[in-house]
């Protein structure tokens, strides 16, 4: 087994990486901004799975502390040799009604830290010749749906082309696009769920699960569910206007 360093590893997907990477046996480097999160669900970990866990506290929208967890990723004395780059957030309202500083932090840590994360980590596994990258990106890269849709397309477009590029170094590339998830993540940007219906709704476990097994297959794309896989061929041939879907709206 070997070691896996997890971004936005204290709640939803992240930490859905985590226990299911442990189950394996992988020790785990678990990246997040808030400490006694992470040092209580390590110790969640390392009781139910026996695993080491390192806890790496870490804004990754700030250049120093991204420059620590890239210092991690780069230590050939400790190597990494699983990198799972999800941390994300989202914004509610419109790209103009948006502060230009929260669109600036947005950007930072869905493209610049994990362009920062996968070239640590190129580097390293190639050297070694094995290595696997899982890049958290959406079903909304196929659409035009904002700053948000504009970052998590740069992820798939940048994780389909290492790939292939990589593959033959012995390391394994893959955007993992999910749709909705019940996670945290819609809560925290004040987004009200209840007109998404219940059928679009996926559960983490089963996200991360087929993620992982693709990533093992090689994929450089991987669409959890039939009925996501669906929706991105119709978004292929859809008008522009419907793509673009209804609003976003605040809760209450």
């Amino acid at each position: 087994m070997t070691t896996a360093l997890i971004t936005g590893a204290s709640s939803g997907l992240g930490a859905e990486f985590a226990r299911q990477l442990a189950a394996q046996g992988h020790a785990l480097v678990l990246v997040a901004r808030d400490r006694s999160r992470l040092e209580r669900f390590a110790v969640e970990l390392r009781s139910r799975s026996g695993v080491d866990v390192e806890v790496l506290p870490a804004d990754l929208t700030d250049a120093d502390e991204l420059a620590a967890v890239v210092g991690r990723v780069s230590d050939s004395a400790r190597p990494v040799g699983i990198l799972v780059n999800n941390a994300g957030i989202g914004l509610l309202h419109d790209f103009d009604r948006n502060p230009l500083e929260d669109e600036v932090r947005h950007l930072r840590l869905h493209v610049e830290a994990t362009m920062s994360l996968c070239h640590a980590a190129l580097r390293s596994m190639t050297e070694r010749r094995e290595g696997r990258i899982i890049n958290v990106s959406s079903v909304a890269a196929f659409v035009p749906r904002g700053s948000y849709s504009a970052a998590k397309a740069w992820t798939l477009a940048f994780s389909r082309w290492a790939n292939m590029h990589y593959k033959r170094d012995g390391v394994l590339v893959t955007a993992l696009c999910p749709g909705f998830v019940h996670t945290e993540f819609h809560e925290r940007m004040g987004m009200t769920t209840r007109f998404i219906p219940p059928f679009m709704w996926l559960r983490a476990e089963r996200v991360v699960r087929e993620g992982l097994l693709d990533n093992l297959r090689g994929k450089a794309v991987s669409i959890p569910s039939r009925r996501y896989k669906g929706i991105v061929v119709l978004s292929h041939i859809a008008p522009a206007r419907l793509k673009q879907g209804p609003r976003r709206r605040p809760k209450g």
